[in-house]
């Protein structure tokens, strides 16, 4: 085992970013847990709770000798029926998923402007994203350049910042729009997803489907020309289908969001092209293709 005071700051700083992707928050507690234990504990806590009421009052306690059974003697003075003790306290209930959605729909439909989108979209409560995530991140960038650049979701690096495209993978990106004679704060930046999955899973359909309003109504009010979607979430989130994004890439569509047409291509997302440097060269293809159809606007 590799201790902390045998590592150099680089390597400190290497493990801490990791842990920080795999969402991890807590690196040590106050006091030492004995996590068996509490397993155990748990354990014989559910297999009580889900005995008969009658085996569980039988049940002699450790220690303690078992009382000799007596033949029962009837009380003609007591109720024929003991009161019901009162039911547990059930769980807060969540929102259906249908009612989250139709209140995402109509908190973005309600918005007239970026501005009031983002408000909107940080007062939301209707995601369950929203309570693991330090941050809403929300679009950064020139809304008038009608060029939105679309990425899935935040990871740890945009979450911390409350920005899109931080951390390496935003380093990356800028070098690929400055490729094509484009910057970070010349186009409109922004994800599918505005909270970071927990330990960056992938989200579930509802919680996609609960954030598709806002991200539609954000493509409305920007009234882009021409989006680059990056990587396979975005693809598929927009394209259909459950096609990688090699089979995706490289291809103009055809889009409407609230009756504006929207020319969108997608391309490898810049993690993609960090874990796999040997994709740069599709991905330059897909650019010079986006560069050319921009020029012509």
């Amino acid at each position: 085992m590799n201790l902390a005071e045998d590592m150099d700051a680089p390597e400190l700083a290497a493990l801490l970013h990791f842990y920080a992707d795999a969402g991890v928050e807590w690196l040590v507690e106050d006091e030492p847990v004995d996590r068996f234990a509490q397993f155990a504990a748990q354990k014989a806590a559910q297999a009580e709770a889900r005995a008969p009421a009658s085996a569980r009052q039988q049940q002699p306690a450790p220690n303690e000798q078992a009382p000799v059974s007596r033949p029962a003697t009837p009380n003609r003075t007591a109720p024929t029926a003991r009161a019901s003790a009162p039911p547990p306290a059930s769980a807060p209930v969540s929102v259906p998923d249908e009612q989250a959605v139709a209140s995402a729909r109509f908190a973005a439909d309600s918005a007239r402007s970026l501005d009031e989108l983002k408000a909107a979209l940080e007062a939301f409560n209707g995601c369950n994203l929203k309570n693991g995530a330090r941050n809403t991140v929300f679009a950064s960038g020139n809304p008038g350049s009608g060029i939105m650049v679309i990425g899935p979701m935040p990871n740890a690096d945009d979450d911390r910042d409350g920005m899109p495209f931080s951390g390496r993978q935003g380093q990356l990106l800028d070098r690929m729009l400055g490729a094509i004679g484009l910057a970070r704060d010349g186009v409109l930046l922004t994800n599918v997803i505005p909270w970071r999955p927990p330990g960056n899973r992938m989200p579930s359909q509802a919680e996609m489907d609960i954030c598709r309003p806002f991200l539609e109504r954000q493509v409305a009010l920007a009234e882009p020309k021409l989006l680059l979607l990056l990587g396979n979430f975005p693809a598929r989130f927009f394209f259909g289908g459950n096609g990688t994004i090699h089979s995706m890439r490289g291809e103009w569509r055809d889009l409407s969001f609230g009756g504006i047409a929207v020319s969108a291509i997608a391309t490898l997302h810049p993690q993609e092209l960090l874990a796999a440097p040997a994709n740069k060269a599709l991905a330059w293809q897909d650019l010079l293709m986006f560069k050319m159809r921009f020029s012509g606007h």
